[in-house]
């Protein structure tokens, strides 16, 4: 088979030599980009999540808002591009610190809406948010073009696919913890003064996640880079040999699951009744079932691959969008036992494709480019999450009550919009069975090590200790 070396060769791209897989030692002071992404994660996942959703519908937002509001922060993933040049010019650090900085006092500015109920009405009041998560997700889409090109330097080859593993394991503790402290909070009423207090929260862990964020090491921009000068050869760079198939993927994904967590939550308060302290409880098991990533993958990434691991991530996908489809058919109940166990395999899988796209970007993306590469890799998936949920907004929208039933089967737009999803991601599936990765394993071997050889490991230590 023909090696990555040969293939970059053949581009005339430089690629990751083959000795870089040798080096098997995180650098010192990683342990900062950890808690960088808990503290970042505490206050990400209100601002972009579920309780923006929830406090969106408390002021009676539609389906095609709610779908504005989810699009919004991959929609302006594209400003990377310009933005590019710019982080070359001003070193990946210095250009993060910048944009996290403005982006967590934007944050207090959501806080005081909640609090101006008293003299403006609820469209007001939503068209004054959306203002402020426009400029939110403008800062952020302009300097998170930089955060890739740094931990790919800073990360050896070989560790890539254990560092993404553990900070979405991070992520996703984060995640699990706001979500769960907000439903305390929203649970007996939500009311504008606790909608308020949540965005303040997410404020002050913005603030703190910057503390870390500045002892995160730095590493210079690579002098071919930072040198470099005229038009940035995009068409080229997208036809570097395995770069488009990855695109594809993306793209395939991001029709797929943009809006998912959304409409879920919509899907819960409405045709499910649960209350908001219910609806975000069961939404902080998506983040536990994501923080169980790191057991499935860890190092069983590097050492089958990314490909078996976004194969099986499909099929899981696949199953789970079916039953919220019997769900919201009246087949299965729609109950919060039921939500909880199909939301932790949904969490589970979505920090799957994460990762395992992720760590296949960094292998494949040659070291000449890295930045413009990773600005295009992000923002081809980003604007696919974007435009997802909008369109799916929509539709929802267009199809409104109209309900039909069919063996017993009622399809309405739930029911519709959850088995379309399933097709997407049979579709996705196709996609990742054509992506280039010179030394994965099949399926078999990773479903043999999780559910056989894994097994036989737990009961040798077991039989060990006793």
């Amino acid at each position: 088979m023909e090696s990555d070396t040969d293939r970059g060769r053949q581009q005339n791209l430089p690629c990751v030599h083959p000795t870089d897989l040798e080096v098997h030692v995180f650098p010192d002071g990683l342990d900062m980009a950890y808690r960088f992404a808990v503290f970042n994660g505490l206050s990400s996942q209100i601002v972009l999540g579920s309780p923006m959703v929830l406090y969106a519908k408390s002021l009676g937002a539609s389906s095609t808002v709610l779908g504005l509001i989810t699009g919004m922060m991959p929609l302006l993933v594209i400003l990377q591009i310009p933005a590019a040049q710019n982080v070359l010019r001003v070193g990946y650090k210095q250009f993060m610190m910048a944009g996290w900085s403005a982006r967590a006092f934007v944050v207090f500015g959501m806080a005081l809406v909640p609090l101006s109920g008293g003299f403006l009405d609820n469209t007001t009041q939503l068209v004054l948010m959306l203002a402020l998560l426009f400029l939110y997700n403008f800062l952020r889409g302009i300097v998170s073009g930089a955060w890739l090109p740094w931990v790919t330097g800073l990360i050896p080859v070989g560790l890539r696919g254990r560092y993404i593993t553990r900070e979405q394991w991070c992520v996703n503790l984060a995640g699990a913890l706001s979500l769960g402290l907000v439903a305390i909070l929203l649970e007996s009423r939500s009311s504008s003064w606790r909608f308020a207090l949540v965005f303040l929260f997410s404020a002050c862990m913005g603030l703190l996640s910057l503390v870390y964020l500045k002892r995160i090491p730095d590493i210079k921009v690579p002098p071919e880079e930072a040198k470099a000068s005229g038009p940035v050869p995009w068409l080229e760079l997208s036809r570097y040999a395995p770069f488009p198939k990855i695109l594809q993927a993306n793209i395939a994904w991001g029709v797929a699951y943009g809006g998912l967590q959304t409409f879920i939550v919509s899907f819960l308060r409405s045709q499910g009744g649960m209350t908001d302290g219910s609806v975000l409880l069961a939404m902080a098991t998506f983040y536990i079932g994501g923080m169980a990533s790191l057991w499935i993958a860890g190092s069983r990434m590097d050492r089958h691959g990314s490909k078996p691991v976004l194969k099986f991530t499909m099929l899981l996908l696949g199953a789970m969008c079916l039953c919220w489809a019997l769900m919201a058919a009246g087949i299965l109940p729609v109950n919060q036992p039921l939500a909880i166990i199909l939301l932790l395999i949904l969490g589970l899988g979505s920090t799957l494709f994460v990762a395992a796209q992720y760590r296949l970007a960094m292998i494949t993306i040659p070291k000449m480019g890295r930045s413009h590469c990773f600005a295009l890799f992000s923002v081809v998936l980003n604007l696919a999450l974007g435009l997802s949920p909008l369109l799916w907004g929509l539709l929802l929208d267009l199809i409104g009550p109209w309900t039909a039933l069919s063996f017993g089967f009622e399809w309405n737009r739930f029911s519709l919009f959850f088995a379309t999803l399933a097709l997407a991601f049979a579709a996705v599936l196709h996609f990742t069975h054509r992506l280039e990765e010179s030394k994965a394993a099949p399926i078999e071997d990773l479903l043999h090590d999780l559910l056989v050889d894994e097994p036989k490991r737990v009961l040798s230590r077991i039989r060990l200790g006793q």
